[in-house]
Order: structure tokens, then sequence, then C-alpha cells
């Protein structure tokens, strides 16, 4: 039962200071609502790494009061970190119908014997937790079935808008509801949670719709195959592609299981509509003119960026580029990627295909500026809390909120475990909770860390060096050896000099150190790793791994 001296505390376990990982944590009179659970693509410098997730240690130490987990939309930025989340926590699963549908493909993937209850949310009905009363808000965004978020306190309500876009025009004619957003608004908004991926694009976000006709241009005046590269779990640019091809009596053809997966679950539930005879083997399709094909394409988790780089680099097992072809990135670039796409494109121009990217073939699913600022006047919220994006966009919605007239004060940039407490309508930030990044790398969950990336790097960079060597156990002599083995340090054909030396000071090391009687293998072996880093330094400018191997016989 809500009292007027409720609890209320919020914080980010993730999605604030980067871009994925999106986590929110609604704490109401000590009951915990989580929003997303999602995971984040690894950066350059996590070498091997498979994806980032939060690190849910304090969530996992207060599961007792954890009530529900609530999905905003089927992104793997928000829902993919819950195959990790719930092996440690059981808490009920709410979603709608499509996010849960995705949900059940994540799981069967991760080969989850025990999977969570699920609740599908209807947008129009509120529910009931612990007494606290939830509703929730239709969205637009770049997958279907998409929502906003609000928990009803006595202070006001604290409203979370998932991702999102104001798009009039939708694809699939499901609107943003804006009537209910704003009487949420009138009612009254302790905190506004919203989306910041499109805070530093100034006007507002273009509608999905405007793709079409463009697809279907770029398709009639295509004269050899057209190949589509793009994000599985965009349905609305999938059904626009599909409308293109039809419309020019193109046969289509899919690459990727998981797209093929997707396209059928959206089809099945109604959120693809697709004619009958459509759709053409991919192996079949050499069999047809090239003018009367369409190929759409995605990666093994549902990306564009996959079968762009393997058809570049003629790795791809069954698609091979040819001079006419037409491909159409349909997708953006995060920045992580974007070198990789500028070189993959360039490859493919390369070869004489042609290519088509950038804001042509593809539009946001993030409100830009204008957007934002309509959501802050449709709202009206006491305070703003910027949410999903890298600090820099957090920043920029800070000044657009400030633009509007609200106080900076009222505003809060959080980073990861950062707590911002209400009480009688009055917020403060108070003592963190412990937060931050577990490395999956593949079947290890958190096992990778600082030291490992580090050493990860040594050896990318600057290659390893092996030293072997026997000693007598008895004779404290050297009995064979020193033997150098390197990888990725330098040419050995080219180096014998410089091995020989190395062989040399290993050699002047273990016999001095026997000669003083130490035995101790880790002195032995710190004495070569310093000796062998001072001089390959001085001689090469490079600082190899060396792994010092003594064996006592």
């Amino acid at each position: 039962m809500q009292t007027t001296d409720e609890k209320i505390r919020v914080y980010a376990m993730g999605g604030v200071g980067e871009i994925g990982s999106n986590m929110t944590v609604i704490e109401l009179n000590g009951d915990i609502f989580i929003v997303d659970a999602g995971l984040m693509h690894p950066k350059d410098e996590m070498l091997g790494v498979d994806s980032v997730i939060p690190d849910t240690t304090y969530l996992e130490q207060n599961k007792d009061r954890i009530k529900a987990i609530f999905l905003t939309h089927a992104h793997q930025a928000h829902i993919g970190g819950l195959p990790y989340l719930i092996r440690k926590i059981k808490a009920p699963v709410y979603g709608t119908l499509f996010t849960l549908q995705l949900l059940e493909l994540i799981f069967k993937e991760a080969q989850m014997t025990k999977k969570p209850m699920m609740v599908t949310i209807d947008p129009n009905k509120d529910v009931t937790i612990g007494g606290h009363r939830i509703s929730f808000f239709k969205t637009n965004h770049s997958v279907p079935d998409s929502i906003g978020i609000a928990f009803h306190t006595s202070q006001g309500a604290v409203v979370h808008t998932g991702d999102f876009k104001f798009d009039y025009t939708p694809v699939d004619g499901v609107k943003f509801d804006l009537s209910k957003l704003a009487r949420i608004g009138d009612e009254g908004v302790l905190c506004l949670l919203s989306d910041s991926k499109n805070a530093d694009r100034p006007g507002n976000t273009p509608s999905e719709s405007v793709i079409g006709p463009r697809l279907e241009d770029y398709f009639y005046f295509a004269e050899g195959r057209v190949i589509t590269a793009l994000y599985a779990s965009n349905i609305h640019r999938i059904q626009q592609v599909i409308n293109a091809a039809v419309q020019t009596n193109r046969k289509i053809a899919l690459d990727g299981r998981y797209l093929e997966r997707i396209i059928g679950l959206a089809s099945k539930l109604g959120y693809l509509h697709i004619p009958k005879n459509a759709f053409i083997n991919l192996d079949k399709i050499d069999k047809r003119p090239d003018r009367e094909i369409c190929i759409i394409s995605a990666g093994q988790t549902g990306d564009p960026m996959s079968p762009l780089m393997r058809i570049s680099a003629h790795t791809h097992k069954r698609i091979s580029a040819k001079a006419n072809d037409l491909f159409i990135y349909a997708s953006s670039a995060t920045p992580a990627d974007e070198k990789d796409v500028t070189k993959a494109i360039d490859a493919l121009m390369r070869l004489g295909v042609t290519v088509v990217y950038g804001d042509d073939v593809h539009v946001s699913g993030h409100a830009s500026q204008e957007d934002l600022k309509l959501m802050i006047e449709l709202v009206r919220p006491k305070y703003l809390i910027p949410i999903h994006g890298e600090f820099r966009l957090l920043k920029a919605h800070m000044d657009i909120a400030a633009s509007t007239g609200m106080p900076l004060h009222h505003i809060f940039l959080l980073d990861k475990g950062d707590v911002v407490e209400f009480s009688d309508g009055v917020a403060r930030e108070t003592e963190k909770v412990p937060a931050g990044q577990v490395l999956v790398d593949g079947l290890g969950v958190g096992d990778v860390g600082n030291i490992v990336l580090r050493d990860r790097r040594l050896l990318a960079e600057d290659g390893t060096l092996i030293v072997v060597v026997t000693i007598g156990k008895q004779s404290k002599k050297i009995l064979s050896g020193p033997e150098i083995i390197t990888r990725g340090f330098v040419y050995v054909r080219e180096s014998e000099a410089l091995i020989e030396d190395a062989i040399r000071i290993v050699r002047e090391v273990l016999s001095k150190s026997l000669t003083q009687n130490v035995s101790e293998w880790s002195s032995l072996k710190n004495g070569i790793r310093d000796s062998l880093n001072r001089y390959l330094y001085e001689k090469t400018k490079r600082r190899p791994m060396i792994l010092p191997i003594i064996m006592e016989i």
C-alpha cells in the first residue's frame, strides 16, 4: 500500500555512459523493479570478448526484494542479458507479445532449461504488484511492440520511456499513445527517465515509412541482384524491403538462421505481411535471372555487419558478390564499427558493386532533440534522469531540458551505480550501489578481467616469447636448453643473433642464481623475465609476453 512518506530510489546498472547493457532499477519502499536487462557489444580493446553485461551482484544480494523485471522492447541491448540474470535471480518477466516471443528464441539459443514466469503486457491495462500500480504506453521504435512504463507513487509517477521516437505515419499503423502519456503527465510526474541516444541530433527523427519509396526506386533501377543487410529485429524495415521486392517482381531469399527464425515468428504473429510464393531458397537463386532476385541478410546475432564483412572479404559460404549487384546497407554503423563498415563498403565498390548506405536507406529509431523537447512538454516532469547513451549524449539531453526551462539542479547525470532518492517529492543523490561490467567470453561469464585483457593486449601487440629450460634437481645445473620459442614477436630466421643473445642472457641469469643457491622457481622466472625484458626492449622497443618454463629432473 502506498504512503505519502514512501522512499523511492532510482539507479542504473548499465546503459549510462555507454551504448548498450541497458538496465535501470526502480525501488519503491524497498521493492525492486528492474527495467530491461541488456548486453553490449565489446569495445575494440576487449580482445576475444563476446559481449558485456551489467554486474548484478547487488541485485543478487537483494534478490528477495525483486518483484518483477519489465522489458520495454526486444532489442539485444535491452533483453540480451536476461539469460545470465535469470540464472541468478527468480522474478517474473513482463513484456509485450513480440518481446516475449523473441526472448523465447534467446532462451532457446542459450539452452536454458529453467525459464522464468513470463507475463504478457497489454499496454491498455495496468498491473498492480506488491501494492504498486504500474501502467504502460505504446511507443514507436525500430522493433514492434515497444512500450514505455510508468510507476505510480504518492509523490508522482516515475516514467521510463524505453527507446522511442515519435512516428506519425508508422509502417505497421501502431502510433505512439500520446494521449495516454499526456494523461500521465496531467496526473503529475515526479521523474522522467528518457532515451538519450540521439540527443546530439537537431530536429525531429523522420518516420520509418519514408524509407519504403526510396527502396522501391533503388530496386526498380537495379540491373542485377539486390542484397540488403539489416538488423533482423527491424521488422518494419524488413516489411518495406519485402514490399519493394514484390513491387519489382523479385523473389526473396533469406540469408541467416536467426533472420529466418525472426521473420517466421513475426509472420506467424501478424507483425509481417508476406504475399504467397514471395520467397525462394537461397541455394536456388542462380537458377533465376539476377534482376529477379532480392537477398535479405543478417548475421548470427541478427546484425547487418557480419554479412557485409563476409561478402566483401569473399568468405561468405553462399553469396559471392557480382559486379552488377546492388548492396543496400540499411542500418547505421556504431562508432566502434564505423571503420570496419567503411573498409567493407570500399572493398565491395572495388569489385564494381553499387553500394547504398547512410540516411537515404536508414532512419533512426531514437528521438532527436525536438522529439526530446516534446517528451518533456508532454510529461512535464519535476526531475529528469537522461538514460541510454554515452556521457556526451546524457549531457546533450540535459542541455535540451534546460532549454525548456527545467532547473539544472533537477537534472541528474548518472554513472553506473549512482542512486537518486526521492522523499516527500524532493530528490537527492545518496550512497552508490556496487555496479560495473561483466565480460562474457564463450561459456565463461565474469572470468575475464582486466589482467586477462592486459595479457591479451600484450599478446596482440608484441607477441610472446617462451623460454624452456631443464635443471638437475640434485646437481643444480642446466641439463638442457635454454630453448626459446617465439610467436608474433620476431621472424626467427631473420633474428638469429637476437635469439642467441637472449639464450645467453637466460643462461647467465640461471647460472648466477643457481651458484647463489637460489632455487625458488618464482625467483628464477622473475630473474629471466626482468633480464630479457630489458634486453629485448633495448634492441626492439617491444615488450613481448615472456613465459619461462622451468623443468626439474
